[in-house]
């Protein structure tokens, strides 16, 4: 009897290994196949973000995408971007779109090329802690600016081997400071993708912006205010679309007067002015000479004859310093804006222009707008 009972009881036992032994293995492979979907998931969501970035053209835009992009994927508070301005220059420059780093007005923040940083970075793909960082490297006053920033992480932006800048990542939404080497490996691919799209965007940048006044070139101004214009048509919605037109006042007496050294200072002088009046969703361009462009979006008629004003005022009120003689300038402004009929940016520009020379007409120094966009009495 008692050895039945204990036959039975080696039996009870060996469906009670093999039940825990079929769990085991449904947990590990449960856990196994949501690891995968989670790779699946994640890789498209690098496709999505593949196509998001190489679809953003101006470098501004682009930068404001990869840093939404970047905190929303690896779920940091924060993200900021460090590259040069130009591909000769030795800098790498915080860029003005950052978020939930705390900016000190006080410090400069950039970093040479040839940096100790920059080379420890060189060498990584994924990227370093602080605290690896400190580990390998003297931390100068460069270094210490930087950390006082408190990132959680150093990203190198790498574009065939070419360190074109780095990345800041701000402290992390989870409870663990760390990441992972999965996340570290989502990190590599994001920085990947947003070193080609940002070295595309600087060279797009190079072959479409004015040497001397660093404003977009005419051409490229309307190929961004016809797609601007196809936008607008195919929405819902009706975003308000405004163009100025600009020229200097007797730009030739200027060069006749200071020489055409003094004209070029003049030039830069006045499209820094116009473009400081702009925002990152408006473009500024050089249409030719001494005449200036600018495209204001989601921009009223009333808002943009406020804006031209300030500009007319900010010149009229420059005064340029050449050569230990003052030289002082006017400009006169022409406004249109677009009314939803299907206008093509040819038109528009040509009524801004015709707007401008209604300001001349009428003694210069002024703000004309387009007659197609006055208040109907």
């Amino acid at each position: 009897m008692k050895r039945q009972v204990k036959i039975m009881k080696i039996r009870s036992n060996k469906k009670l290994l093999k039940k825990a032994l079929h769990a085991g293995n449904c947990k590990k492979y449960t856990t196994k196949i949501l690891n995968q979907e989670k790779e699946i998931f994640d890789l498209k969501q690098l496709l999505q973000i593949s196509k998001s970035l190489n679809s953003v053209l101006e470098f501004d835009r682009l930068i404001e995408a990869i840093l939404y992009i970047v905190m929303a994927q690896l779920k940091t508070f924060g993200a900021a971007i460090f590259t040069k301005k130009s591909f000769a220059d030795n800098l790498f420059v915080l860029n003005r779109d950052h978020y939930g780093f705390d900016i000190s007005r006080d410090v400069q923040y950039s970093i040479n090329v040839d940096h100790p940083l920059i080379s420890f970075l060189d060498k990584s793909d994924s990227g370093h802690t602080p605290n690896e960082i400190r580990q390998n490297i003297e931390t100068d006053k460069i270094v210490q600016d930087l950390f006082s920033l408190k990132p959680s992480f150093f990203v190198p932006l790498k574009e065939k081997n070419r360190m074109i800048g780095f990345l800041l990542l701000g402290e992390k939404m989870e409870s663990s400071h760390e990441f992972t080497d999965y996340e570290k490996n989502i990190i590599e691919n994001i920085a990947s993708l947003a070193a080609i799209a940002i070295n595309n965007s600087q060279l797009l940048e190079m072959s479409t912006t004015d040497i001397m006044t660093h404003l977009k070139l005419k051409h490229y101004f309307f190929t961004l205010l016809m797609e601007r214009l196809d936008t607008i048509n195919s929405s819902d919605s009706k975003d308000y679309l405004s163009i100025l037109m600009l020229d200097i006042d007797f730009f030739k007496k200027v060069n006749d007067t200071y020489g055409h050294a003094a004209g070029d200072i003049v030039l830069e002088e006045v499209a820094r002015i116009i473009k400081s009046c702009t925002r990152n969703v408006d473009t500024a361009a050089r249409y030719g000479g001494e005449e200036f462009v600018v495209m204001f979006n989601n921009t009223t008629p009333s808002a943009a004859m406020t804006i031209a004003e300030r500009i007319r005022k900010l010149v009229e009120d420059k005064v340029i310093l050449y050569d230990g003689q003052n030289i002082e300038v006017t400009i006169s402004i022409g406004v249109s804006s677009y009314n939803f009929d299907n206008e093509s940016a040819k038109s528009i520009v040509e009524r801004a222009d015709n707007a401008l020379y209604e300001s001349k007409r009428n003694g210069r120094n002024r703000v004309t707008l387009s007659e197609k966009n006055l208040p109907k009495a």
